[in-house]
């Protein structure tokens, strides 16, 4: 499970999924995902091995700190939903906007800042997250 409402539980899902990839231990597709994403972010491994250190660290934006955890976790879920074309549309565009760039990684940052916009808007708003202007953001994407 990697969507909790418990930080620790959510957290404790990537460090369990970098151990067994670093003990080379069968994983479950979902642990295969995680451990693909951490593989493109070597700035994480130090910190995904030492979970006694990291399991309750705090990271603040006003200090210059991005969270890894939500990094890793905005890249799991711009997969899912191209996985799954939801919202619908997203599919379509992340193939076009793919077909113009050679990292997908690179993509899937400039996408993650859209996301991201979105989910701080309807936070903000207390609303659900306007899927209309989140495709209409990607759109923007160069």
């Amino acid at each position: 499970m990697i969507y909790s409402q418990n930080r620790q539980q959510t957290r404790q899902v990537f460090f369990d999924a970098w151990q067994k990839h670093l003990n080379k231990q069968v994983v479950e597709p979902l642990e295969s995902l995680i451990i693909q994403i951490i593989q493109q972010h070597p700035e994480y491994h130090a910190m995904l091995s030492k979970p006694d250190t990291y399991a309750d660290k705090d990271y603040s934006s006003e200090m210059g700190e991005s969270n890894p955890f939500l990094h890793l976790g905005m890249h799991i879920a711009i997969q899912e939903q191209v996985q799954t074309d939801q919202p619908a549309g997203i599919l379509a565009l992340y193939q076009s906007l793919q077909a113009k760039c050679n990292d997908p990684h690179k993509l899937e940052h400039q996408i993650m800042e859209c996301l991201s916009n979105t989910l701080w808007e309807a936070q903000q708003n207390n609303t659900l997250p306007d899927n209309n202007k989140y495709l209409a953001c990607i759109r923007k994407i160069k």
